[in-house]
């Protein structure tokens, strides 16, 4: 990540957002399988639709083992797609191979709103087990080197500062010197009201998208439009993941700023 001097907002590094995807092709490998299944069964039927979007879950993970590339996508999307084609063969329905996906995204939005309920956001409680913020660990994407440098200047010359006043007192003997009061408690991010009314607000959006995309496809289940729910499930799902995290990312790196200011 990148920011330019005179700048305080964190300018985000696409490439960042990629990585958490899986990459442009991990993108495209979490969407073959559902392309090839709705292709497949407009074609030749639920049957030619099933075999359609296994197979291209197993030549994903052939590809991924060909070119030693870390296979636990390929993995997840295969047991997912291998539970699909099962639900959609036990039925005889091809519109069944969507239930998994929309079980799935009705129940992360439940239980995203939930956990606002009980004020335990969970994408606060994910932020800052992955990254607490009073570490700091985001907010040092907001510093530019010159800013930095100063900042690790300023902190070498309080270390040794307090090592010579150490000294000093070693050296006078000063045992009845008053002990230096303990550090203050350190506050937990939810008695923050700032950061806990953003991370609120983060885990309403990522509940939004969940919902709308369950209502979605549930309307679609309804009306048994098979075309209609591969596209939805394709344009509702990683380009709009990708846009809550780009929000996320932001509102994150923000609130760490505000944490150790």
């Amino acid at each position: 990540m990148s920011s330019s001097s005179g700048r305080s907002s964190v300018a985000f590094d696409r490439a960042l957002v990629l990585d958490s995807l899986g990459g442009w092709r991990g993108m495209v490998d979490v969407s073959l399988p559902t392309i090839a299944f709705v292709v497949a069964n407009s074609l030749g039927g639920l049957t030619a639709g099933i075999w359609a979007a296994l197979g291209a879950a197993v030549l994903v993970f052939g590809l991924r083992l060909v070119r030693k590339e870390t296979v636990q996508q390929a993995v997840s999307g295969l047991i997912g797609v291998a539970i699909a084609v099962a639900i959609a063969r036990a039925s005889g329905e091809a519109r069944d191979f969507f239930v998994l996906g929309l079980v799935r995204n009705a129940g992360l939005g439940v239980v995203l709103l939930g956990s606002v309920l009980v004020r335990w956001p969970l994408v606060g409680v994910a932020a800052e087990f992955l990254a607490p913020s009073h570490l700091g660990s985001m907010a040092d994407h907001s510093l530019t080197g010159k800013l930095a440098g100063r900042m690790r200047s300023r902190g070498a010359a309080v270390l040794q500062a307090a090592e010579r006043a150490e000294e000093r007192g070693a050296e006078t003997g000063a045992d009845d010197a008053e002990p230096t009061p303990d550090a203050p408690a350190e506050r937990h991010w939810r008695t923050d009201r700032r950061m806990l009314r953003a991370y609120t607000w983060l885990t309403v959006l990522w509940a939004g998208t969940f919902l709308v995309r369950a209502a979605v496809q549930g309307f679609l289940y309804w009306r048994d439009e098979v075309a209609l729910l591969g596209t939805s499930s394709l344009v509702l799902g990683l380009p709009v993941t990708g846009l809550a995290l780009v929000v996320t990312l932001w509102v994150v790196a923000r609130l760490h700023r505000h944490r150790t200011a």
